[in-house]
């Protein structure tokens, strides 16, 4: 959706390493944001965009306005099923019908043969994923890792409405989900209560935050687990200020 970072960086530079011809799109999509959402402030950065896409070899960019993508008389959609409802489905009721319909007709306009996606969105990563899984879609799906700043914070394009003081305090998210991730990995907690009650004190121990949820799940349906006995994804979400943040960590069992 724009507002680009070196996280959308990196995976321009994964397409163009792995395929003959990157196509780069942005759009910001108005039917994944709710009534009460940042629709109308959301960072748009065309022209600070073209010349970040221009620094890593000018890919092909696609930039439609909301007329060319939803005509009028536009009236069908993707709804997605389960692997939608949890998380960021319950806090953002439709969000993913909104992606999961643009990201189809995206992928219709380019004909690409494989798309990128960073795991910071996991979520989204799996919506995608049972999509065209689901409607055979003849595309190849390829995560990119999350890209974070030097003090750990995933980047994202609602970080500049951070306050220097919310910056700082932000930094406890990816703190949090290191200190889960030893805990699984060096203690051996399989307890998911355990941990998701570590990240949840780690957090509120910080102030000024309100935290959307926490849960420990499979990494390949998404379903909340109990006990850690499978390749887990552990998601977070929070309020701070008037931010909405989001991240995650992959833990092999």
């Amino acid at each position: 959706m724009g507002a680009l970072h070196d996280g959308h960086l990196n995976l321009v530079k994964m397409s163009q390493e792995q395929c003959d011809v990157t196509v780069v799109s942005i759009f910001v999509n108005p039917t994944q944001f709710g009534p009460n959402e940042d629709f109308a402030r959301y960072p748009r950065t065309l022209e600070n965009d073209l010349r970040l896409l221009e620094s890593v070899g000018s890919p092909i960019v696609f930039v439609p306005d909301a007329a060319e993508m939803y005509p009028a008389g536009f009236d069908t959609s993707v709804h997605m099923g389960s692997v939608a409802l949890p998380y960021e489905g319950t806090s953002r009721p439709g969000h993913f019908d909104g992606v999961a319909t643009i990201v189809l007709k995206l992928f219709l306009a380019s004909q690409a043969d494989v798309a990128f996606f960073g795991q910071k969105d996991y979520q989204q990563l799996c919506v995608i994923k049972k999509m065209v899984a689901d409607l055979n879609v003849p595309i190849e799906i390829v995560l990119g890792p999350t890209i974070r700043e030097p003090d750990g914070l995933a980047m994202s394009s609602r970080n500049r409405y951070l306050s220097a003081d919310e910056r700082r305090r932000a930094v406890v998210l990816s703190q949090s989900l290191a200190e889960a991730e030893r805990m699984i990995v060096a203690e051996n907690i399989r307890s998911a209560e355990t941990i998701r009650q570590a990240i949840q004190d780690n957090i509120l121990s910080v102030g000024g935050m309100t935290i959307d949820y926490i849960a420990v799940a499979d990494s390949r349906t998404l379903e909340e687990l109990t006990t850690i006995e499978t390749d887990a994804v552990i998601l977070l979400a929070v309020r701070l200020g008037a931010t909405r943040l989001i991240d995650n960590v992959l833990v092999s069992a």
